[in-house]
């Protein structure tokens, strides 16, 4: 049982960086796998990073390895992509997801959304 809440999205330029955040409401974030999806308008939704609960185990698409950092503060409730080198068909909304079985990079496997953030980069 958790809410999430996206933020940080914004209007970039190609190279550029952005940091997304996701809070969450309650006293059982530590609980939960946690992932980034995007979703751009017309296209399938796509699993960008996971991270467990510990935060000791990450997953990243191939398409933003290298590129992007998943990281969580259980403390605070929080889960961050911080998106490097961005290009412009990274342009999509982009929503936090939680999971308290299992960290996976299947959407239908998660349980809890955020109402999500729009990340444009322009070229």
């Amino acid at each position: 049982q958790v809410q999430l809440v996206e933020s940080g999205g914004g209007l970039v330029q190609a190279g550029g960086s952005l940091r997304l955040s996701c809070a969450a409401s309650g006293r059982t974030f530590s609980s939960y796998n946690m992932a980034w999806f995007r979703q751009a308008p017309g296209k399938e939704r796509e699993f960008v990073a996971a991270i467990s609960w510990s935060g000791l185990s990450t997953y990243y698409a191939d398409s933003v390895k290298g590129r992007f950092t998943i990281s969580r503060d259980n403390a605070k409730n929080t889960v961050d992509l911080r998106m490097n080198s961005l290009k412009p068909e990274n342009t999509a909304g982009y929503y936090c997801a939680a999971d308290l079985r299992m960290m996976s990079s299947d959407f239908y496997e998660y349980d809890y959304w955020g109402q999500g953030t729009q990340v444009t980069v322009s070229s």
